[in-house]
């Protein structure tokens, strides 16, 4: 149902990383459990499937479900007893040989209920279907908002109330949409699935702003469920439902014959340039890329491990050296690669006022101004091309110094972030690494708008890398106390060292990352290349490419 590494491949990778993909898959193994075996098993007892029993069957036998935002919700709200998964199942899913977004409400989690999470990571995957024109198919199983908690979930701008703007924006661009109410779908929760083209809802099921107990508390009404939302009402009275279905295995049937009358819209211009797909060279990434940032590697060599046939067209590949960029194609695709190398390499400078070259060392990982200017100028080609871009991020921020302000290191950083930002062409991004800093923001971090961002289970993701902040917060720390009259002796001062690291690394972790949906997904390496191809299949579902404009652009 998902996809994963082989356990040969895990096996032949070297130690470090072959515990690190263990952890992984024993980690998704515990989110995908949902509510435990007991929920699970109480919702086969009501006669329904579970979420991903729902998708599974929801999707062409065969195929692979791109599960997106696994770990929202990864060991937070523990006071609550946590919010697996954010309590929902999100994912791309080919239904009739077509991409859909599915979207699936977890009942064995707080009977689906939406934390602050659940309707954030809604809202990104209806942001991922909106900016990629994927259909939607949305299986509702929610006892609606977590009340405790309503003023983290309900009233601002990226709050539950998006779930149905983004619901009303795409009916308007003529995305289809369809819903099918298998268990509960209450309160403001009951707008989604009416808001669809279609749909379909089970016997059993309850739709309504209300439910009787808050029914008889407001107005003094007493009814029963059926009655007050059932399925029979829905459609032979109210008229709310389009299609009356026994079961969960009869509504997802249904929702399969329906998917399969949608009209089939042009895809991307630069995906009608695909081409036959040739193999990529077989290689072991775990073997190339060191799982702590220790060991130097040419980025190239992962890029040619992932390009078909190995082929790579290197764009100015002699200047800027610690950015690599260039064209090559994924699965038949025209792509563009940014790319940080993480090689040492030495540069020839212009002659000052004594004869010949001068050389220095550049530190790989690290962005210079020459190689800002390179990736500016090549995101520019790209777009002229209407090329996607594959950002390979590794990157522990730009140089800094008395040379590199001199040399207009803010300036032509500003070009590059201005360059990035406003690319139209699809962005996707795989943190392979170090993602630190304003490096994050160069190398088209979340805030950027990538249509997918995927990130290695070696990633870091923070402001600075861990011994560096550890003991800035240190020093602002100390300097605190001082202040309150208290001088720490040598032993306390390491212990309030090693505090304030261990929980830095923690949140260094790509699964705090996840957990708040700054990343789209943690995958293995070795998926890498599979998994940016189905994502350029998404993409190129929209066929429509906004202007290309910079504004004030600095030289």
């Amino acid at each position: 149902m998902t996809s994963s590494q082989s356990p040969a491949q895990v096996s032949g990778a070297a130690p470090v990383w072959a515990d690190a993909l263990a952890r992984l898959a024993a980690d998704q193994a515990r989110v995908r459990a949902g509510g435990g075996a007991k929920a699970q098993a109480r919702q086969h007892e009501r006669g329904r499937l579970t979420a991903r029993e729902r998708v599974q069957r929801l999707v062409d036998a065969g195929t692979v479900f791109d599960e997106l935002m696994t770990f929202a919700g990864w060991e937070m709200y523990g006071e609550v007893g946590g919010c697996p998964g954010g309590g929902t199942v999100t994912g791309i899913g080919q239904i009739h040989g077509r991409p859909w977004m599915i979207v699936a409400n977890d009942a064995t989690v707080k009977a689906g209920a939406f934390f602050p999470i659940t309707a954030k990571k809604v809202i990104r995957a209806q942001t991922i279907a909106l900016e990629n024109h994927l259909p939607v198919v949305y299986l509702v199983d929610s006892a609606g908002v977590y009340l405790p908690m309503q003023d983290e979930i309900f009233p601002d701008q990226d709050d539950f109330g998006r779930v149905f703007y983004l619901n009303a924006r795409m009916s308007a661009k003529g995305i289809p949409q369809i819903a099918a109410i298998m268990g509960n779908c209450v309160a403001g929760g009951a707008y989604l699935p009416v808001m669809c083209d279609t749909l379909i809802m089970t016997e059993g099921s309850g739709l309504y702003l209300a439910g009787p107990a808050l029914v008889r508390a407001a107005i003094g009404q007493v009814v029963d469920s059926e009655e007050l939302g059932g399925a029979a009402m829905h459609a032979g009275i109210a008229g709310t439902v389009d299609y009356r279905e026994p079961d969960d295995d009869a509504a997802l049937a249904r929702v399969r014959s329906l998917a399969d009358l949608y009209a089939q819209g042009e895809v991307a211009p630069w995906a009608r340039r695909r081409a036959e797909v040739r193999r990529a060279p077989e290689r072991d990434l775990t073997e190339l890329v060191g799982f702590d940032g220790s060991r130097t590697y040419d980025v190239r060599d992962l890029i040619t491990s992932m390009t078909d046939g190995g082929e790579f067209h290197e764009f100015k590949a002699e200047y800027g050296e610690t950015l690599v960029c260039g064209f090559a194609r994924l699965g038949g695709y025209p792509v563009g690669f940014v790319a940080n190398q993480r090689t040492v390499i030495k540069k020839k400078l212009k002659a000052g006022g004594e004869p010949g070259l001068r050389t220095r060392i550049e530190v790989g990982g690290v962005i210079y101004g020459d190689s800002a200017d390179k990736a500016a100028r090549f995101i520019l080609d790209a777009n002229q091309a209407g090329v996607p871009l594959v950002f390979l991020s590794d990157v522990t921020g730009f140089m800094v110094g008395r040379d590199s302000e001199q040399e207009g290191i803010i300036r032509r950083g500003a070009k590059l972030v201005n360059a990035v930002s406003n690319s139209v062409v699809p962005k996707i991004t795989v943190i392979t690494g170090g993602s630190f800093g304003a490096g994050n923001y160069a190398m088209n971090g979340k805030a950027y708008s990538p249509r997918f961002l995927f990130a290695w289970p070696s990633a870091k993701y923070a402001v600075m890398s861990g011994n560096a902040a550890a003991k800035t917060l240190l020093d602002i720390q100390l300097a605190a106390l001082k202040r309150a009259g208290h001088e720490p002796d040598d032993e306390e001062l390491q212990a309030l060292f090693e505090q304030v690291k261990a929980k830095y690394a923690a949140e260094l972790d790509p699964r705090y990352a996840a957990a708040r949906l700054w990343v789209d997904e943690i995958i293995p390496p070795n998926d890498t290349r599979d998994r940016l191809i189905r994502a350029l299949e998404a993409c190129a579902q929209n066929p429509v490419q906004e202007e290309f404009k910079v504004g004030v652009f600095q030289v």
